[in-house]
């Protein structure tokens, strides 16, 4: 998984260079981005039950992915701005959240760790 998130910050470095776009990037507005892209995400989800979204999901796959890409493509646009190696940093994160959430007691559970810790 690491080497295709490295991939994928570098393709996207390269599609932003070859049309001098990094010129327009700077991390505010990149962040910006990405929170208005999320929101675009759950905007497929609001107001539908649950049943209503198995429903949708099954006509509008796409489109929710399509979505979520944006998402993915914001957070590396942002990750490349601000040097952030995301494989590097992915790897960080899930160690720490292993130590956070050990198996014995997060399993089935769905409390915040400060919450099953004690």
């Amino acid at each position: 998984m690491a080497s295709d998130i490295a991939d994928l910050q570098k393709r996207i470095r390269k599609f932003v260079d070859e049309r001098d776009w990094d010129q327009f990037h700077n991390p505010k507005d990149l962040a910006i981005s990405l929170s208005l892209e999320a929101g675009e995400v759950l905007e497929h989800f609001q107001w539908k039950s649950y049943g209503e979204i198995v429903t949708y999901l099954e006509n509008n796959k796409d489109a929710v992915g399509e979505e979520l890409v944006d998402v993915l493509w914001y957070m590396i646009l942002l990750a490349n701005k601000t040097n952030i190696d995301l494989s590097r940093a992915f790897e960080k994160k899930l160690d720490k959240n292993d130590k956070k959430y050990p198996i014995e007691k997060a399993r089935g559970n769905h409390k915040k760790y400060t919450e099953h810790i004690a």
